[in-house]
C-alpha cells in the first residue's frame, strides 16, 4: 500500500455560482421525493409586493377616493371635505391595511413553517434552479459555515472527479472488455487476484487525491502499505510558500467495492474515510514493516485510527444511476450525478434509516459455518419467529456498497459475519467497515460486530479484517441479544479482544 503526502499546489476550481443568469431564490424541501424544489422566500415575495408600482385589484377605489380629497382641499375649493368620501378612503385604507397584515401574517406562517423544517442545505440563498444544489455548492457553503475548512473541501473536490472518471469506466467497461475487464496477473497483499478495473481505479483516485496537496497519508485497498511522500511536479512548481501545504489528512479507500460483478452489470462501488493525520511530518516506510522505527511507526500509525476518529467519510454508488453518499458529522445527505451537466446534485437531503426494517442481506449460503448467535438470529426472522412476528425476505447483491444503500433507504440489517474459514470476517476493518459504520451510525443506524462496536476498534495494521453487522437500530439490537444471551466464552473474547491495540 502506499501513503502520499503531495506536493503539487492547487486551488480547487469551484463553481460558477449563478451562472445560469436566472432569478432563483430560497428552496423547500419535498419530503416525499427528497428532491430541492425552488421557491421564492416569504419574505422578498411580501417586500416587493409591498414596494410594487403596479396597481392592484383594490386600489382604483383608494385613488377615486384620494382625487375627491384633493379636489376639496384645493385653493380652488374651499368647501368641506363631504362625509361619503371621509368615508370611503376610511373603509378603502382599512381594506388594504386589512390586506396587508393577511399578506404579512403568511409570509410569517410560511417562513415560520420553512424554519421549523429547514436543514442546512435550505437555507442556501441565490440557488440555480436548473441545477438545484450541486455538491461544488455544497462544500462552499459548508466551508463558508465553517463546518469543514478549504483542506477538506478540496480533498472532496477531488474525490467528487475521480468518481465521475470512475462511472465513466464502469460504464464502459463492456465496450471494452479488453482493455478494462478480466485479470491483472497480479496479486495484490490480500492474496486476491487484481482485477483490471481494480488497478486503474485506483490509480485514478490515487492520482486525484494526490492533486490536492492536502493529504498527509494516503492508504488503499490494493496497495501494501502506507508510505508518505512528495509528490511534486516539475510541470505545476510550487509558486510561493503560501502553496507549500503541510498535508494534514489522511484519506483511505477502497476505489472499486466489488469489481468482481462489473462484468455481469451487477452495481459496485467506492468507499472512503477521512482521518486527521497526527503528525504532518513527511515519513517513508521500507517494504518490510516487521521492524519499524519509533519515526516510522508513527507515520504507519496515521493510517492506523479507530473509525471513531473519523472527520468524514463516503460511498460511491455506480449503478442505474451514480450516487454519492456523504457523511461529515452532521447527518448523512446524498447527492445524483446529473450527466447532462457533469455535475453531482443534492437529491437526498436527510437520509434516516427506518428504525426497522423487513430485509436481512448477507451470503446464507454460509449460514452452518456462522458462530451460533448469528445463525439462531437469521433462522429466527427468516421464519418471523423473530420480534416482528414477520418473516423477513433475503436480498444480497454482494457488493458491499449497494447492499448498504439499500439497507440505509429502506432499513433492516446487512452483515458479514465470521465463520470457520474466516475468524474475523472478510471485510477490512479500515476502509470498508469503519466508514460504513460512521455512515450507518450517522443515518441513526447501528454497526457492531456482535458484542462490539465497530467505531471502537484501533486497527493494528492496514488490511486488518473485521466480522460487521449494520442496520436499523431495532434489527441491530435484536440481532446483538443472540451475541449477549450466548454462553460461548471464546467468541466473547475473541470479539472484546478487537478492542485492544495489542
Amino acid at each position: 500500500m502506499e501513503t502520499v503526502r503531495t506536493g503539487n499546489r492547487s486551488k480547487a476550481a469551484g463553481p460558477l455560482v449563478g451562472a445560469c443568469g436566472l432569478a432563483a431564490v430560497g428552496l423547500a424541501s419535498q419530503a416525499s421525493s427528497g428532491f430541492v424544489a425552488l421557491a421564492p422566500p416569504a419574505g422578498r415575495a411580501a417586500s416587493a409586493a409591498a414596494t410594487s408600482t403596479e396597481p392592484s385589484a383594490s386600489q382604483p377605489a383608494v385613488a377615486a377616493s384620494v382625487d375627491a380629497v384633493g379636489s376639496a382641499h384645493s385653493p380652488a375649493g374651499q368647501a368641506s371635505v363631504p362625509a361619503t368620501a371621509l368615508a370611503a378612503v376610511a373603509a378603502a385604507g382599512a381594506t388594504l391595511s386589512a390586506a396587508g397584515s393577511r399578506r404579512r401574517r403568511a409570509a410569517g406562517t410560511r417562513a415560520a413553517a420553512l424554519t421549523a423544517r429547514r436543514v442546512s442545505p435550505d437555507e442556501f440563498q441565490d440557488v440555480c434552479e436548473q441545477t438545484g444544489i450541486t455538491l461544488s455548492r455544497y462544500l462552499i457553503e459548508m466551508s463558508k459555515r465553517g463546518i469543514i475548512d478549504s483542506d477538506l473541501a478540496s480533498i472532496f473536490n477531488s474525490i467528487r472527479e475521480a468518481s465521475k472518471v470512475i462511472a465513466k469506466l464502469v460504464n464502459t467497461a463492456p465496450l471494452k472488455q479488453a482493455e478494462l475487464l478480466g485479470l491483472e496477473g497480479e496479486i495484490n497483499v490480500q492474496g486476491e487476484d487484481q482485477k483490471k478495473l481494480d488497478v486503474i481505479t485506483n490509480d485514478v483516485f490515487k492520482r486525484a487525491l494526490q492533486y490536492t496537496g492536502k493529504l498527509g497519508t494516503l492508504a488503499s485497498e490494493e496497495e501494501d502499505a502506507p508510505v508518505a511522500g512528495s509528490n511534486a511536479s516539475e510541470v505545476l512548481p510550487v509558486l510561493s510558500d503560501t502553496f507549500a501545504e503541510t498535508g494534514k489528512y489522511v484519506c483511505v479507500f477502497d476505489p472499486l467495492d466489488g469489481s468482481s460483478n462489473v462484468d455481469a452489470g451487477i452495481p459496485v462501488g467506492t468507499i472512503f474515510g477521512v482521518f486527521r493525520e497526527p503528525d504532518p511530518e513527511v515519513c517513508e516506510l521500507p517494504e518490510d514493516l516487521t521492524n519499524l522505527n519509533a519515526e516510522e511507526a508513527q507515520c504507519l500509525a496515521g493510517a492506523l485510527q479507530p473509525g471513531k476518529a473519523l472527520v468524514a467519510s463516503g460511498y460511491v454508488l455506480y449503478s442505474a444511476s451514480t450516487e454519492l453518499v456523504l457523511t461529515i458529522g452532521r447527518g448523512v445527505i446524498g447527492f445524483t450525478l446529473d450527466a447532462s451537466i457533469g455535475e453531482f446534485v443534492l437529491t437526498r437531503p436527510s437520509i434516516k434509516i427506518p428504525a426497522r426494517g423487513k430485509i436481512y442481506s448477507l451470503n446464507q449460503a454460509n449460514i452452518n459455518d456462522w458462530d451460533e448467535p448469528m445463525q439462531k438470529y437469521v433462522k429466527a426472522v427468516r421464519s418471523g419467529a423473530g420480534e416482528t412476528g414477520k418473516p423477513y425476505s433475503l436480498r444480497y447483491i454482494g457488493s458491499m456498497v449497494g447492499d448498504i444503500h439499500r439497507t440505509l433507504l429502506y432499513g433492516g440489517i446487512f452483515a458479514y459475519p465470521a465463520d470457520t474459514k474466516n475468524k474475523d470476517g472478510k471485510l477490512r476493518l479500515l476502509y470498508e467497515g469503519a466508514p460504513m459504520s460512521m455512515i450507518m451510525e450517522q443515518a441513526g443506524g447501528k454497526a457492531v460486530t456482535g458484542f462490539t462496536r465497530v467505531l471502537d476498534i484501533p486497527p493494528v495494521k492496514v488490511h486488518q479484517r473485521v466480522p460487521v453487522i449494520l442496520g436499523s437500530p431495532d434489527d441491530v439490537d435484536e440481532c446483538q441479544k443472540y451475541y449477549f444471551e450466548s454462553n460461548d466464552a471464546a467468541l466473547r473474547q475473541s470479539c472484546e479482544a478487537r478492542l485492544k491495540t495489542a
